[in-house]
């Protein structure tokens, strides 16, 4: 019997945005802005009040009414500092205003500084034509009250949360955080600070996951390591399924005889993926343990790393409601040669230099210091070649992380 087909990456991703549809998180909480970085927005934003409140200055200048301005020097009947009330214009005169100040009544227009002359009895002498509502902000210009400033799905970045902060607010309305259980598996693994025995290697997997987890807005729920022992295996998912919104696993995902996780997931119910057209990260398999989703991720450093960013990021993204979960890229030039075609779709640690993406010497799934040398990932799809200065699509690690 021929092997099945392996599955695409596409349909791969298809897949698990479909299962994240299925157990989108509805429950909500207010936070502090200072709490909300990377979190998601359960509500849309509505603005409060006018932006900016009331017209004000862009320069340091003189404001003062075009239409009652026939070329004349003008007295100065006021100084408007920002965050002053200013009185009413008085006809015939100007206001010496600053950056900000609100715009007196009266007044449409405000001459910079550096185009006016300052007379000895003191009259500002304007020394060019004035154009109504030159270097003036008008209340409103960026945004009107009742105006939907930032719709749910959105995830809160250092500019959203100033945006919040802008119409005064001091808690935004938010996707609870998702409960993610982070489960190690495989006899070899030690944590750092213990012993390193013969055959064992420290576990890395969990320090990458758990960090980019907390980057997405997650709570971590750290559920240790476990040996390869199937009935283990099945103890520890049935009691992490309590809890958890998502059951995130490194290892033993693979068709070997000691990976457990991979069987007792297929024995619980038809995987919703298993054996993508990936490279690396082939044996990421996703499936259900009762009703909890669980991720299976490849125990390689590497593959873990590529198949989290490419196939469980969208997934964590869209369960919280977002809907653009597609990482930006963009083309390069190719500082490398390709030639011979592989039959699955390879991710390739590469840096950026001088406007070509080159390539980390050693691409072993088990090498993570590739991972922090390069800038992101090249993209070669199944059945392609490449020749130096060929076109390829790059996605930066800054997307992903």
């Amino acid at each position: 019997m021929s092997p099945s087909p392996l599955m695409p990456v596409e349909e791969a991703i298809a897949r698990l945005l479909a299962m994240a549809d299925t157990c989108r998180l509805h429950d909500s909480e207010q936070v502090p802005l200072s709490t909300a970085r990377q979190r998601v927005l359960a509500s849309d934003l509505v603005a409060a009040l006018d932006l900016p409140p009331w017209s004000n200055s862009a320069m340091d200048g003189y404001a003062l009414n075009v239409a009652d301005w026939n070329g004349q020097p003008l007295p100065v009947s006021q100084r408007i500092l920002a965050g002053q009330a200013p009185e009413t214009l008085l006809p015939g005169t100007c206001a010496r205003i600053f950056t900000g100040a609100p715009l007196p009544e009266g007044a449409d227009s405000v001459e910079m500084q550096e185009n006016v002359r300052v007379l000895d009895d003191g009259r500002i002498d304007f020394q060019q034509p004035v154009r109504v509502a030159q270097n003036v902000r008008a209340q409103g210009q960026e945004n009107r009250a009742g105006q939907v400033l930032l719709r749910a799905g959105k995830r809160l970045g250092p500019s959203e949360l100033a945006v919040a902060a802008a119409q005064g607010c001091t808690h935004v309305h938010v996707v609870r955080q998702p409960r993610i259980a982070l489960l190690s598996t495989g006899d070899e693994l030690v944590e750092p600070g213990m012993p390193l025995g013969p055959g064992c290697i420290y576990n890395s997997n969990r320090t990458l996951l758990s960090h980019w987890l907390g980057a997405l807005g997650c709570a971590v729920i750290d559920a240790g390591s476990l040996p390869d022992q199937p009935e283990q295996t099945r103890l520890k998912l049935e009691q992490l399924q309590q809890d958890a919104d998502l059951i995130l696993t490194t290892g033993g995902v693979s068709a070997g005889e000691a990976d457990c996780l991979g069987q007792v997931l297929r024995q619980s119910s038809e995987p919703v993926l298993w054996k993508l057209s990936i490279k690396p990260g082939k044996p990421l398999t996703v499936g259900r343990f009762g009703t909890v989703p669980v991720i299976g991720l490849p125990g390689n450093p590497t593959s873990a790393l590529v198949t989290f960013g490419l196939l469980a990021r969208p997934f964590l993204l869209r369960l919280q409601g977002v809907e653009a979960v597609t990482p930006l890229s963009f083309s390069i030039s190719a500082g490398f040669a390709w030639p011979r075609a592989g039959t699955r779709r390879e991710y390739l640690r590469a840096r950026l230099d001088e406007g070509h993406a080159v390539l980390y010497p050693n691409q072993s799934s088990g090498v993570l210091l590739g991972a922090s040398w390069a800038d992101g990932l090249v993209e070669i799809p199944e059945g392609c070649t490449l020749a130096m200065g060929d076109a390829v699509r790059f996605i930066p690690f800054s997307e992903l992380f």
